[in-house]
């Protein structure tokens, strides 16, 4: 279930509540007039399945509620009512299908914001990850891809594409590149110092490495392993099940082939860098591809 607070001017009180009163899936109506101050108007207030949940919240936009008033939307986590179940039970579908597009836009939106934070966790997975590739430590893979934020943008750039939004296209694809760009650069002189104090050495880069040769060593089963993985973090934002990202993280290899090709520029090993480079583009290719396929199939479903 999802609870709307919604402050309405006075004068378009009436339609809102028709317009809740009619919406299958909705309950717990509470209006209290003149309430609000800041803007002014009346406080309406009630639940709502999340599966008509969408629609309730396109109605409401139609009546200009969130330009004239405020709509906040916040999840229930527990409702013990029986108007509540049969509110879910009428409610069409189910709801851990159901798309809320506000919802994930502005989830992403904020995701795919090019900030200092963003910035300071891709430039530490990266170098998490650059441990990793010299050490041919699998642990330290894992590690620097369960770090790394940059689902964020990618999933940011998938909303964007389906609902035809520049602004956050062109928001999620400078917080990718310029982040990439940062982090690898930043990686670069972080191996040098590395090797300059004896942690780091080119010898370690090139030896067999059993554990992390995958990384700058790209094939088919990389760009089906990132597709699989769009459609699994496409679902588990869209569903709320945010669980799932984790495993999303740490079966994409984007921060680690960063890594890679940061430590191979340092070294001069220009065969690593551009094949860390051409797994690093496999995966940013494949899991847009995948979550804007998936968020279209939502939608047309959902209709």
């Amino acid at each position: 279930m999802l609870h709307l607070r919604l402050i309405v001017p006075a004068g378009r009180t009436e339609d809102v509540v028709r317009t809740i009163g009619k919406t299958v899936g909705a309950t717990h109506l509470v209006v209290l007039p003149g309430a609000a101050r800041d803007p002014a108007g009346d406080v309406v207030m009630c639940d709502v399945a999340r599966e008509a949940g969408d629609a309730l919240l396109g109605d409401l936009r139609e009546l200009g509620l969130d330009e004239a008033g405020s709509i906040a939307v916040e999840n229930i986590d527990l409702s013990l009512s029986k108007r509540a179940d049969k509110a879910e039970e009428e409610a069409p579908g189910e709801g851990a299908d159901a798309v809320l597009w506000e919802q994930l836009a502005d989830a992403t939106h904020e995701e795919s914001t090019l900030s200092v934070t963003y910035l300071a966790f891709l430039v530490i997975a990266t170098m998490i990850a650059a441990c990793g590739v010299v050490l041919d430590n699998a642990i330290l893979i894992v590690g620097a891809m369960a770090v790394g934020p940059e689902f964020g943008p990618l999933a940011g750039l998938c909303t964007a594409l389906v609902r035809r939004a520049p602004r956050l296209a062109a928001r999620s694809a400078i917080a990718l590149l310029v982040g990439f760009a940062a982090a690898m650069a930043l990686t670069t002189g972080f191996s040098i110092a590395m090797d300059a104090v004896g942690l780091f050495g080119k010898d370690m880069l090139e030896r067999a490495r059993p554990n992390t040769d995958f990384i700058w060593k790209p094939d088919m089963f990389s760009f089906v392993v990132a597709v699989l993985a769009g459609i699994a973090g496409t679902l588990s934002l869209t569903s709320a099940k945010s669980g799932a990202l984790v495993g999303v993280a740490i079966s994409v290899t984007t921060v680690p082939a960063a890594a890679n090709a940061a430590v191979a520029l340092g070294y001069g090993d220009i065969d690593q860098m551009w094949g860390s480079t051409e797994q690093l583009l496999l995966n940013l290719v494949g899991i847009v591809v995948a979550g804007t396929l998936t968020l279209m199939a939502q939608k047309v479903l959902w209709g």
